[in-house]
């Protein structure tokens, strides 16, 4: 260090926290408006306060890079130039730990391989290297890049200067430039020349469009090339392009030369592609040209289909799991009722055909009378069985098998005793179907009904009619015997057994005597 008042150079390899210049060799000197100075390694940076040294590296944000330039701007901040590393920025030098902001390609630099730092009264920085200039505008960081285009002395650039006048001189390894700084224009418009969905050309204005918006998409038109260019720049202008798609990616990409942009299968949803142009001062049009388009979601992604599915769904859930309780149930039901009919009926008529039985085996009186009882008890027992097979099995649940188990049984009783019988039925009753509970007490209200008009009512004719109403089945039974009178309190066990089974099958039944002589029982019941 070389002291103006004394004119002395002193050694400052002694100072505590200095590196060995051995190691990692000083490549630039600047002082920043605290008086302190700052020193660019090959490895790190050195700032050198009064007597204390700090190194900062790539642990404080600095690139594993050289520092080759150090300028400080009027502002006071600080910009530090990397071969490879790019530009760092230091907004307060003065800090114990100051914070680097970095600048590379991706905020627009032209290259990473910044080696030279100078600034322009305008307040600009401009880093220089193997690929021109750069200039920066430190309030919006805009970038605008000098080439040969623009007047700039081809290669490397190795030095730059600012004299008293505010023009910078820019020394290359293939002469001298001097730019005088302008005031920053903005880029041209950008009009949309080309549009091709899923590999078809779209029509565009042959002098291109602004802004652009796309109906009735379909769901496999989801793929998009879209051309675009900006008319009027002249090709010192070092213009760029910059776009986005809003819906999928909001912040603006790199700017770059291309000129053609391709997205590929994207995804259901709003989009609103957008481009501009970026001019060499990093200016932009004021609105970029767009695309508005929507891309359908196919029909089973859709809100109202899978709505609908999960309505479809949860209704045939239900209806399954419903029909399955109920189905259950009537089985418990069966079971219970087949218990019952066998507890109350066949083990009834085996108690008797035992005690008849025993009475025969002891030789007592009556033993004709006895086996004449056992055997019809028997023929009772059996046509009970044979209607609780009959009932349960699933092969007889139409209309058609319960009209014919019933004629047959009309016919055998009424033919026996010589009685007329009239039956009238529908004549397409197989496609009605009847469930287990219906056939089963239907048939034995009926029988009740038959036995009662053979047994009792000393009639010479019978008719029976089974017919379909609306949505109700209406069973008739009238024969033209003595009647019997209604007022009176003589309901037998066979007319509550009716009753009751009628109730059952929320239906209603009806015994009147009538006024020609004669009973009618009417069932009708809910199908």
């Amino acid at each position: 260090m070389w002291e103006r008042a004394t004119g002395r150079v002193r050694n400052l390899a002694a100072t505590p926290g200095l590196p060995s210049i051995q190691d990692n060799l000083p490549r630039a000197f600047a002082e920043d408006g605290f008086g302190n100075v700052w020193i660019g390694l090959t490895r790190g940076l050195l700032r050198v306060a009064g007597g204390t040294v700090t190194i900062f590296g790539e642990r404080d944000g600095l690139p594993p890079r050289p520092i080759s330039d150090i300028y400080c701007d009027a502002t006071g901040r600080l910009w530090l130039a990397s071969p490879g590393g790019g530009l760092m920025r230091v907004d307060h030098p003065g800090e114990a730990r100051p914070a680097f902001v970095q600048f590379t390609t991706a905020q627009g630099l032209s290259s990473n391989d910044v080696t030279v730092l100078a600034g322009d009264a305008s307040g600009h920085v401009y880093a220089g290297g193997s690929h021109g200039l750069d200039r920066i505008e430190p309030g919006t960081s805009r970038v605008r890049h000098f080439s040969t285009a623009d007047g700039l002395p081809p290669r490397t650039v190795l030095v730059a200067f600012q004299d008293r006048h505010g023009a910078l001189w820019i020394g290359t390894a293939g002469g001298l430039a001097k730019l005088v700084s302008e005031k920053a224009a903005d880029a041209p418009p950008v009009f949309v020349t080309g549009l091709r969905l899923a590999g078809r050309s779209q029509h565009v204005s042959a002098l291109g469009e602004r802004d652009i918006t796309l109906f009735g998409l379909a769901t496999t038109q989801n793929q998009l090339q879209i051309d675009f260019a900006a008319f009027g720049a002249s090709p010192g202008d070092g213009l760029r392009y910059q776009y986005r798609l809003q819906g999928a990616d909001e912040a603006w990409g790199t700017p770059g030369d291309q000129r053609t942009v391709t997205y590929a299968r994207l995804a259901p949803g709003r989009y609103q592609f957008q481009v501009r142009a970026i001019n060499g001062d990093g200016g932009s049009a004021a609105a970029p040209a767009t695309i508005t388009f929507v891309i359908p979601s196919p029909l089973w992604a859709r809100w109202w289909f899978v709505v609908t599915s999960v309505l479809l769904s949860t209704v045939l859930v239900n209806a399954l799991y419903r029909r399955r309780m109920a189905r259950l149930l009537e089985m418990a039901n069966l079971r219970t009722r087949i218990a019952t009919d066998l507890h109350d009926d066949i083990g009834a008529n085996l108690t008797r055909i035992a005690l008849l039985s025993e009475v025969a085996r002891q030789g007592q009186a009556g033993v004709e009378v006895s086996m004449a009882s056992i055997a019809g008890i028997a023929r009772e027992s059996m046509s009970s069985m044979s209607d609780i097979v009959w009932a349960i099995n699933p092969a007889r649940d139409s209309l058609l098998d319960l009209v014919r188990r019933m004629r047959q049984h009309a016919d055998e009783l009424f033919t026996l005793r010589d009685i007329g019988l009239a039956f009238h039925a529908p004549a397409a009753g197989d496609t009605l179907k009847l469930g287990v509970d219906v056939r089963r007490d239907v048939l034995l209200i009926f029988k009740e009904a038959v036995h009662n008009a053979a047994r009792h009512s000393k009639c010479s004719h019978v008719d029976i009619d089974l017919r379909v109403q609306g949505a109700r089945l209406v069973l008739s039974v009238s024969d033209n015997g003595t009647g019997f009178e209604t007022s009176e309190e003589n309901d037998g066990h066979g007319l509550a057994s009716m009753t009751r089974r009628a109730d059952r099958l929320r239906g209603t039944l009806e015994v009147r005597s009538l006024e020609t002589g004669g009973t009618s029982v009417t069932l009708s019941i809910p199908l």
